[in-house]
Protein backbone atom coordinates (compact mmCIF):
# COMPACT_ATOMS: atom_id res chain seq x y z
CA UNK A 1 0.00 0.00 0.00
CA UNK A 2 1.45 3.23 -0.95
CA UNK A 3 2.64 6.24 2.14
CA UNK A 4 0.56 8.98 1.77
CA UNK A 5 3.78 10.62 0.44
CA UNK A 6 3.93 8.29 -2.51
CA UNK A 7 0.24 9.11 -3.41
CA UNK A 8 1.09 12.82 -3.20
CA UNK A 9 4.02 12.45 -5.41
CA UNK A 10 1.63 10.11 -7.87
CA UNK A 11 -1.15 12.59 -8.50
CA UNK A 12 1.29 15.85 -8.94
CA UNK A 13 2.60 13.43 -12.13
CA UNK A 14 -0.81 12.42 -13.28
CA UNK A 15 -2.37 15.89 -13.06
CA UNK A 16 0.69 17.47 -14.80
CA UNK A 17 0.20 14.43 -17.66
CA UNK A 18 -3.70 15.59 -17.72
CA UNK A 19 -2.76 18.88 -19.41
CA UNK A 20 0.22 18.04 -21.02
CA UNK A 21 -1.29 16.03 -23.62
CA UNK A 22 -4.28 18.41 -24.75
CA UNK A 23 -1.93 19.83 -27.00
CA UNK A 24 1.52 18.63 -29.13
CA UNK A 25 3.80 17.13 -26.73
CA UNK A 26 2.67 15.26 -24.26
CA UNK A 27 5.60 15.82 -22.27
CA UNK A 28 5.51 19.70 -21.83
CA UNK A 29 2.98 22.54 -20.53
CA UNK A 30 2.50 25.10 -23.12
CA UNK A 31 1.05 28.38 -22.37
CA UNK A 32 -2.58 27.69 -22.35
CA UNK A 33 -1.71 24.17 -20.97
CA UNK A 34 -0.24 25.36 -17.92
CA UNK A 35 -3.13 28.53 -17.52
CA UNK A 36 -5.92 25.66 -18.11
CA UNK A 37 -3.29 23.99 -15.19
CA UNK A 38 -3.33 26.72 -12.76
CA UNK A 39 -7.13 27.54 -13.23
CA UNK A 40 -8.09 23.95 -12.26
CA UNK A 41 -5.48 23.07 -9.63
CA UNK A 42 -4.12 26.64 -8.41
CA UNK A 43 -6.91 28.19 -8.48
CA UNK A 44 -6.67 29.64 -5.20
CA UNK A 45 -3.28 30.66 -5.89
CA UNK A 46 -4.13 32.53 -9.48
CA UNK A 47 -7.04 34.34 -7.82
CA UNK A 48 -5.04 35.78 -5.36
CA UNK A 49 -2.79 37.47 -7.93
CA UNK A 50 -3.73 40.62 -9.10
CA UNK A 51 -2.39 40.68 -11.98
CA UNK A 52 -3.57 39.41 -15.40
CA UNK A 53 -0.27 38.61 -16.69
CA UNK A 54 0.54 36.39 -13.68
CA UNK A 55 0.76 33.17 -15.96
CA UNK A 56 2.95 34.55 -18.39
CA UNK A 57 5.51 35.69 -16.05
CA UNK A 58 4.98 32.01 -14.46
CA UNK A 59 5.54 30.72 -17.96
CA UNK A 60 9.03 32.81 -18.52
CA UNK A 61 10.03 32.01 -14.55
CA UNK A 62 9.99 28.07 -15.06
CA UNK A 63 10.98 27.92 -18.74
CA UNK A 64 14.32 27.39 -17.34
CA UNK A 65 15.93 26.04 -21.36
CA UNK A 66 13.56 28.91 -22.88
CA UNK A 67 11.68 26.20 -25.45
CA UNK A 68 8.44 27.88 -24.75
CA UNK A 69 7.20 24.88 -22.61
CA UNK A 70 7.30 23.65 -18.95
CA UNK A 71 8.64 20.42 -18.93
CA UNK A 72 7.81 18.00 -15.66
CA UNK A 73 10.97 18.98 -14.05
CA UNK A 74 10.37 22.89 -14.82
CA UNK A 75 6.75 22.42 -13.39
CA UNK A 76 8.02 20.87 -10.52
CA UNK A 77 9.68 23.51 -9.13
CA UNK A 78 6.82 25.87 -9.16
CA UNK A 79 5.18 23.28 -7.19
CA UNK A 80 8.19 23.45 -4.67
CA UNK A 81 8.28 27.42 -4.27
CA UNK A 82 4.29 26.85 -3.49
CA UNK A 83 4.70 24.39 -0.87
CA UNK A 84 7.84 26.55 0.38
CA UNK A 85 5.08 29.30 0.67
CA UNK A 86 2.34 27.12 2.54
CA UNK A 87 4.76 25.74 5.06
CA UNK A 88 6.25 29.35 6.03
CA UNK A 89 2.54 30.28 6.50
CA UNK A 90 2.12 27.31 8.34
CA UNK A 91 4.65 28.08 10.57
CA UNK A 92 3.62 31.63 10.97
CA UNK A 93 -0.11 29.93 12.14
CA UNK A 94 1.15 28.00 14.54
CA UNK A 95 3.18 30.70 16.13
CA UNK A 96 0.12 32.40 16.80
CA UNK A 97 -1.50 30.02 17.66
CA UNK A 98 1.03 29.65 20.72
CA UNK A 99 0.96 32.98 21.25
CA UNK A 100 -2.46 32.99 22.20
CA UNK A 101 -2.42 30.09 24.73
Amino acid sequence: MPSELENAMESLIKVFHRYACKEGNSTSLCRRELKDLMEHELSGFLKSQKDPAAVDRIMRDLDANGDGEVNFEEFVSLVVGLSIACEQCYQLHLKKQQQHK
